[in-house]
């Protein structure tokens, strides 16, 4: 199995005019399109918005911000606990899952990570700056981004300290069940190797309990699970996450490295008004079922794309067509309006894949019109 190293050949970038979802004012700039009429595919984000409850209540709590946060965050982090079955005990919360995954890395400081991809680029860029060194697993296009798990271990090797997991994983909506996450927790047991995961998607899953790795915490002290509110519950600019792990010894000195009062009073009470919206919460898991659903059956019935199966709320595609690259369909859907994902700059991937999330269905019917008239 290929394993790549040297974290600067991936995490600065190369091509020129490569967008992350947020970048809106850049495509502003690039393509003279208002920000305020791009509808971003390339995001990610709930389609449904923010949670209505949390609209209706958080202005009422706005003198929250006239004192400190309490420094346990003990509220917060009941919240959770109902919200995720988890103990509070084994809750941390953090200014975004960025910033506890940084202080993870700074902490376990492995002399090697290995990281499963194509995937995000953050994970090898904390690792990176940490001085560590990094190798990838690369999964396979054959196999439908699905992980090999007797393949993975003979990767995990000597000089491998921690294992990088996205679950489902980003760009490839490809997902490792409960089952499987135990049996790669067991070897790395085994192996001393920690894992991290993470679930930034698993709540838009289909068989959310399949996948999810939280009930494994309870039993495993060599997993920690990252999760936040930026795509779920469309609430990014609020830089507010959390882990759950049951290493105790890890937990309090995170907690020792953290500084204080990292999550502002008001994001803190946003995070208990929204565990608890239970009717969007619902909505969403429903609209982007639905359209998942409804949007593949559409994309399976064209030839010169291949869909690999989505587990979460976004697809990707590999273009057939022979004179069509991503960057391609990434222009014709902009001059619409409408921003994709190219994922050329993705590990292991080319100038032949997109990646795009699911939206309310008018959207989402414009840009397959978009999409699959470049295709034919």
């Amino acid at each position: 199995m290929k394993r790549e190293n040297s974290a600067q050949n991936h995490f600065h970038g190369s091509a020129q005019n490569h967008f992350h979802g947020s970048d809106l004012e850049i495509i502003e700039k690039v393509y003279g399109i208002k920000k305020e009429n791009i509808v971003s595919f390339a995001d990610n984000v709930n389609p449904l918005g923010i949670s209505p409850k949390l609209k209706e209540t958080l202005s009422d709590r706005i003198e929250a911000i006239m004192t400190y946060p309490e420094r346990e965050y003990t509220s917060l982090r009941n919240a959770i606990a109902k919200y995720t079955t988890a103990n509070i005990e084994d809750i941390i919360v953090g200014n975004g899952a960025t910033e506890l995954i940084s202080l993870f890395i700074q902490i376990k400081n492995p002399k090697g990570a290995l990281i499963i991809g194509p995937t995000y680029s953050e994970y090898e860029r904390e690792i990176f700056l940490g001085g560590g060194s990094c190798h990838y697993y690369r999964l396979k296009e054959e196999n439908d981004f699905r992980l090999d798990i007797k393949d993975l271990e003979k990767e995990l090797k000597d000089n491998i300290g921690l294992l990088v997991i996205c679950n489902p994983n980003n760009p490839t909506s490809s997902a490792i069940t409960r089952t499987d996450m135990v049996k790669i927790l067991d070897i790395c047991k085994q192996k001393d190797i920690f894992v991290m995961v993470d679930e930034t998607y698993v709540e838009f899953t289909e068989d959310f309990q399949e996948i999810t790795s939280i009930s494994l915490a309870k039993s495993y002290n060599n997993i920690i699970i990252l999760r936040g509110i930026s795509k779920f519950f469309a609430a990014p600019g609020l830089r507010l996450g959390y882990a759950i792990c049951s290493n105790s010894d890890l937990l309090n000195e995170i907690n020792k490295r953290k500084n204080p009062w990292t999550i502002n009073s008001l994001a803190a009470i946003a995070g208990e008004i929204m565990f608890t919206d239970t009717e969007y919460i619902e909505k969403t898991k429903q609209l982007i079922s639905k359209e998942r659903e409804r949007v593949c059956k559409i994309l399976l019935s064209c030839p010169n794309i291949k869909t690999f199966t989505p587990t979460a709320n976004f697809v990707l595609l590999k273009i057939l067509k022979e004179d069509v690259t991503s960057k391609d369909l990434f222009e014709k859907a902009i001059s619409k309006g409408y921003m994709i994902r190219d994922c050329s700059t993705f590990p292991f991937l080319d100038s032949k894949f997109v990646r795009f999330c699911f939206k309310a269905p008018k959207h989402n019917d414009a840009l397959l019109e978009i999409l699959l008239g470049s295709l034919i």
